[in-house]
């Protein structure tokens, strides 16, 4: 995985924010900015049961395994930066990857050991429902989409859909990019980059909609 600017794939807030592909010593950062905000995401919150002691560990511990998984896979993950600090992240699951729902024997091994049976076993049927879900063949998967507390309602977002638009734009293969989203707000944020519900879906206590973004090229 490089850590070269994505030419073309933002137009900058400002001039010091830019959008890179992380490296291995921004993980940390980036698990922490994903763990603020999903932490009371509806989806989570179910399978991790919140209700539950050890949640907050539970949850960090899944997200780093996400994330280790994901650079090992070496799978797209995003950062926007103000200069040196590392203040939004995505990370997706590319088309071709031989990844997704079976996951690496010792991704599967720490899980179970971190976030426990129940969890990893949500984690899996999750993404096989929603993949199942999707009217396409090859398509990216987007996982994670988050924004530093401090730096939220300046757009930032959006420009991380810009950049994620431009990965799939560069790849033939793709058929577009799936989400799955289970905060009505969100769906407003993914309908605004003319993302379009494809299927609803119904996982334990949580309900949302599969939304579905055709590739450009």
């Amino acid at each position: 995985m490089t850590s070269n600017t994505l030419n073309g794939a933002i137009a900058p807030l400002q001039e010091t924010v830019k959008a890179i592909y992380l490296s291995a010593d921004d993980l940390k950062v980036a698990a922490s900015i994903l763990f603020n905000a999903y932490v009371d995401d509806p989806l989570f919150v179910d399978i991790f049961q919140a209700e539950k002691e050890g949640y907050d560990s539970r949850l960090r511990s899944a997200i780093r395994e996400e994330l280790n998984a994901f650079w090992v896979a070496e799978q797209p993950m995003i950062g926007l930066f103000d200069d040196d600090r590392l203040i939004a992240v995505t990370c997706l699951t590319a088309p071709d990857a031989a990844f997704g729902s079976g996951r690496y024997w010792h991704w599967r091994l720490r899980m179970l050991l971190t976030a426990g049976l129940f969890g990893t076993k949500q984690m899996l049927e999750k993404e096989e429902k929603v993949r199942a879900l999707v009217p396409a063949d090859n398509f990216h998967m987007l996982s994670f989409i988050a924004v530093h507390p401090d730096y939220q309602h300046h757009g930032l977002g959006h420009i991380l859909l810009g950049a994620i638009d431009s990965i799939v734009a560069q790849d033939a293969k793709s058929e577009g990019v799936a989400v799955f989203v289970t905060v009505p707000s969100h769906q407003r944020f993914f309908n605004d980059d003319n993302y379009q519900i494809v299927s609803q879906l119904h996982l334990s206590h949580v309900s949302g909609e599969i939304m579905f973004r055709k590739n450009q090229h």
